[in-house]
């Protein structure tokens, strides 16, 4: 039951991790002359979830989780993800979530923050976002598969919710998107679903140009 407990936690929109300024992509796609309503928003989570989620962030996230406190190697992650995420504002976003909720946790007093801050002043982390969960996940006490969980529940979440206060949809019509979506995220949360070792990968080219025709933008409401 903690396990459940503290998995509802993380993935609590109350909880301090620093994601509302991130629409991944979302605001950009709303500006375009195309219309935008719940199935278009639908088709972007799930692209999104597919094969950006499922390819780079729950596949680094595992691999941090099972690496544990090892800095040397989390570091070696981190480098694999600042890689893997071509577009600069998702870079640049997926650092600042991480070190948002990496300080969240250690105002929490979660053990290894502290050392995971450190780390990040000395230049040896970069704070990526996965690799942050994977390893403060674990800390927590939570299992891998509810970790993955978390992590695939947050993807959609800040997507959905950047589309509600983008007025593009209605709350009710993100959440029945939401609800659409969690089969997917729980068959990729299985076990026979992830290959630890497969490089880390995305291909989202509709949100990727979007996220940069945004970063140019003159007034904008998010940072990616």
């Amino acid at each position: 039951m903690i396990a459940t407990l503290l998995a509802m936690q993380q993935a609590d929109a109350a909880f301090p991790s620093g994601s509302f300024a991130f629409s991944n992509g979302i605001e950009g796609v709303a500006a375009l002359p195309y219309p935008f309503d719940r199935d278009a928003l639908r088709r972007q989570a799930e692209i999104a979830l597919r094969h950006r989620w499922a390819g780079l962030d729950r596949i680094a996230l595992v691999r941090a989780w099972r690496t544990g406190d090892d800095l040397g190697g989390l570091a070696g992650i981190d480098e694999d993800v600042e890689a893997a995420n071509v577009v600069a504002s998702f870079r640049e976003g997926s650092r600042r979530a991480g070190r948002a909720l990496l300080t969240s946790h250690a105002r929490l007093g979660t053990s290894g923050a502290d050392a995971l801050k450190a780390a990040i002043a000395r230049g040896n982390l970069l704070g990526h976002l996965p690799t942050m969960q994977g390893a403060l996940f674990r800390a927590l006490g939570m299992p891998e598969r509810e970790a993955i969980a978390v992590s695939g529940y947050q993807a959609i979440a800040s997507l959905t919710s950047a589309a509600v206060r983008l007025g593009r949809v209605g709350a009710l019509e993100a959440q029945t998107v939401i609800r659409d979506l969690l089969p997917e995220i729980a068959a990729l949360t299985a076990p026979e679903a992830i290959d630890p070792g497969a490089p880390l990968e995305s291909f989202t080219p509709f949100l990727d140009i979007a996220a940069m025709r945004s970063a140019d933008a003159a007034v904008r409401l998010f940072s990616s």
